[in-house]
């Protein structure tokens, strides 16, 4: 009873943070799963729009006479599914949907890469060669920003990092949970922020990409579509990380008393690298330095074979239509290399096992990815997603809610929606279709929608129990505090999410608005109807 006592003591002293934290639970369980949940949008919209056509809803079209995809009319009306010609159309488009739907190949073949970087061991033994060997002044800003690099390599992060800061601070006389805390915001606070193009990239981008076809069909959304943002982003998201754990979250957590843990401390030591580890990094090292210095040739001269060939130039090129090619070879040839010096990889056979093994793990995602598929393209069938934006649009420009304003409130709400719909793919799938249109209608491009989402999916992982990995690092924190509960974790991560709320905001808000910058390269700031 005493031990009772014990743990409900903290539980009243949170207060209405618990009853905060039990809703937000309870409202994240009510939600079927992903899959599921697409399923039930994508007959939502067959019924949906047989209602809505039986009640002649209609908009007028915004794009000028003669745009791609505008009715001779100007009217936008709603096409109905539920008829013999939307159950034909249902039936012969299926397979189409999910083969051709853009997230789907580029993911895979980025990941094809990525996975043998990463079961080579190259990626963990980079990350271990940066975390270590920083200096203690630095340990903490390292930490944040290897979390913030290792979503590269999907879950990498939270397997590896997280666990290894949690050692390194503990190691170093340090609270552990404040290293625990510093790389979990990292890898999931600073989830879209990264130096390099990875698998979210090309996944987002195919979203955004279909959403846009709504109101412009020729328009092309990239993986490279927010890197110029993103990479400064990672620098910005590590210093305001490894300020809120020295100044707010290591202070609050006080001196560690080791009789907390529930493991041996004592074996918590860190495996420095290994000479053949060091030895495969420089080999992996000189071969990136090699594929860059070839693909530089390929793209800065002005005759450059990668080059746009009727323009000259960079932007539409071979090379950014094809940077997931790029992805994939930066990532499969020094990770070989490395598995080869390190000894970890032998032959082509370690190479395929490595890829088979990431792409049996991505079952899940492929079953979801039909779903989603089906639903982005009923919605855009029906005409139901140009005219929601058309009248949400309509309704902004009425309130006069546009400029910063605009994009802080919808950065919020999609913080608040990720806290319920923790998958960064399947949230975006719902509401892209709605709210890139309704924003390019009102002038913005759909590039700077995505980075503006980007935040508010990346800022509220940290406190949401829906996020996936959610309950591994809850698993990792009670070996060193015995009584670690979901509201503790929360409320020790909280201070993240408003410093990284603030802190980006205002960095995209300045980035955009004020200087003017583009997000990626051949990004535009904003849109028109007239290109």
């Amino acid at each position: 009873m005493a031990g009772s006592q014990q743990f409900d003591t903290p539980t009243e002293k949170r207060g209405w943070f618990t009853r905060f934290l039990d809703t937000v639970e309870w409202l994240g369980n009510l939600l079927p799963h992903p899959v599921t949940l697409f399923a039930l949008f994508a007959l939502a919209v067959v019924l949906g729009s047989g209602v809505a056509a039986f009640f002649e809803l209609s908009a007028i079209d915004p794009r000028p006479e003669g745009a791609a995809g505008r009715s001779p009319d100007g009217v936008i009306t709603v096409v109905s599914l539920l008829s013999v010609e939307g159950l034909q159309r249902i039936v012969s488009n299926l397979v189409t949907n999910f083969t051709g739907f853009p997230p789907l190949g580029v993911v895979l073949v980025a990941l094809l890469g990525v996975s043998v970087a990463e079961h080579s061991g190259l990626i963990s033994a980079a990350m271990r060669g940066l975390v270590m060997n920083a200096s203690p002044r630095m340990v903490t800003v390292t930490i944040v920003f290897a979390g913030i690099v290792s979503n590269t390599a999907s879950e990498l992060g939270y397997v590896v990092l997280i666990p290894m800061a949690a050692a390194i601070f503990y190691s170093l006389g340090r609270h552990p949970l404040a290293g625990l805390a510093a790389a979990f915001a990292g890898v999931s606070g600073g989830y879209s922020a990264n130096l390099l193009i990875g698998t979210i990239d090309p996944l987002l981008a195919g979203f955004t990409e279909a959403a846009a076809h709504l109101i412009d069909p020729e328009y092309t959304v990239g993986p490279e579509a927010n890197y110029f943002f993103m990479v400064v982003s990672t620098f910005v998201i590590a210093i305001l990380g490894a300020i809120v754990t020295e100044k707010i979250v290591e202070p609050k957590l006080g001196k560690y008393d080791r009789s907390e843990a529930t493991v041996d401390l004592d074996n918590q030591g860190l495996e420095p690298l290994r000479a053949e580890e060091k030895r495969g990094l420089i080999g992996a090292g000189l071969t990136l330095a090699a594929l860059l210095g070839l693909l530089a040739l390929t793209v800065v001269p002005e005759n450059g074979v990668l080059r746009n060939p009727d323009t000259g130039g960079v932007l539409g090129s071979p090379f950014l239509r094809g940077i997931v090619v790029y992805i994939f070879i930066t990532f499969a040839i020094p990770g070989f290399v490395y598995g080869k010096i390190a000894g970890t990889m032998k032959n082509d056979k370690d190479v395929i096992n490595a890829m088979s093994k990431s792409i049996s793990s991505m079952g899940l995602y492929i079953v979801l990815v039909f779903f989603a598929a089906q639903f982005v393209a009923f919605f855009g069938w029906t005409n139901l997603g140009t005219i929601f934006a058309v009248k949400g649009a309509t309704f902004l420009q009425e309130m006069g809610l546009t400029g910063p304003l605009l994009f802080v409130l919808f950065i919020a709400m999609c913080g608040f929606v990720n806290l319920m719909l923790g998958s960064a793919s399947a949230q975006w799938a719902i509401t892209a279709p709605i709210f890139v249109p309704m924003l390019m209608i009102i002038g913005y491009s759909p590039e700077v929608v995505q980075a503006a989402y980007r935040i508010g999916d990346s800022v509220t992982n940290l406190i949401t129990p829906m996020m996936s990995y959610f309950g591994l690092i809850l698993a990792v924190a009670a070996r060193y505090k015995k009584e670690m509960g979901i509201g503790t974790l929360i409320a020790t991560m909280l201070p993240y999410t408003m410093v990284f709320f603030v802190g980006w905001v205002t960095l995209f808000c300045v980035w955009v608005f004020v200087l003017g910058l583009p997000v990626g390269p051949g990004s535009p700031t904003y849109y028109s109807f007239e290109g």
